[in-house]
């Protein structure tokens, strides 16, 4: 099974980084395949993404894309929800504190940097827009107690990119606007000698943050709790606003044991 991670943009929609993720066969190998999708030819009306991305619309076409290819996770690089009146913490989500995230998400309407705010609002509107077409944010550590129950529920992923590149124990993707040709060339061959990842073109900044941000989605769909790490507290209603929220981050693969010592 695969599947769908967005590296989200508002400003424009040239600026989203869209990837399907899944394994290639057979279903245990140790490779990934990845089929970048860009949105000027992703089916959508063109007059739909001539300005600012529009929050509805996205999860529209993103809820569109996923039954066509029976996806039933989603990753998103953003922040699902406000931070808790009482999680301890002034100005972030706990997941947000234990990350050290360069932007947080407060109280409803409250960030840090201000600059950050549009972006936030939209991702929740996100959020929340897919949520009305019956996906839910992970809200559980568990694993679904059946397979027939786990392939009727349709789940968001929060990512963080910077902090997976980190997790790998690999060199985080400098900022889009400081990352040269060299720095993707760079991050892609680290990360494709640690994970062997099949493209079918050569990802740019937003596609490379969408594909490591993706990768504990895939760890959820194969149930291999070993390949994802789950920060922070689940998300939860409080005051007419979702709170806190787990960010995913991707373990590296274990390496083969040397046995030449046996011999």
């Amino acid at each position: 099974m695969a599947v769908l991670s967005v590296d989200l943009a508002y400003r424009r929609w040239s600026d989203l980084g869209i990837v399907v993720l899944d394994r290639t066969h057979p279903p245990h190998s140790a490779s990934i395949n990845c089929e970048i999708i860009p949105v000027t030819t992703a089916g959508l009306d063109p007059s739909l993404t001539a300005g600012p991305v529009n929050a509805n619309v996205l999860a529209g076409h993103l809820n569109h894309l996923c039954g066509v290819r029976n996806i039933r996770i989603i990753v998103l690089d953003g922040p699902q929800a406000w931070k808790s009146l009482h999680n301890g913490v002034e100005h972030a989500r706990i997941s947000e504190r234990q990350l050290n995230t360069a932007a947080k998400t407060g109280l409803p309407g409250m960030v840090k940097p201000i600059t950050y705010q549009l972006f936030a609002e939209f991702c929740l509107d996100v959020y929340d827009a897919l949520c009305r077409r019956g996906w839910r944010r992970l809200d559980t550590r568990d694993q679904p107690a059946s397979p027939l129950a786990q392939s009727q529920e349709r789940i968001l992923v929060e990512s963080y990119p910077y902090a997976a590149w980190k997790s790998l124990g690999l060199k985080p993707l400098p900022s889009k606007r400081r990352a040269k040709v060299s720095d993707l060339a760079q991050a892609y061959g680290a990360l494709n000698a640690m994970i062997p990842i099949t493209t079918n073109r050569p990802p740019n900044h937003d596609q490379l943050q969408a594909i490591v941000g993706g990768l504990p989605g895939l760890a959820i769909e194969e149930r291999n709790a070993a390949a994802a790490r789950i920060v922070g507290n689940p998300p939860r209603r409080e005051d007419g606003h979702w709170r806190e929220g787990f960010i995913l981050l991707p373990l590296p693969p274990p390496r083969p044991i040397n046995l030449r010592w046996l011999h």
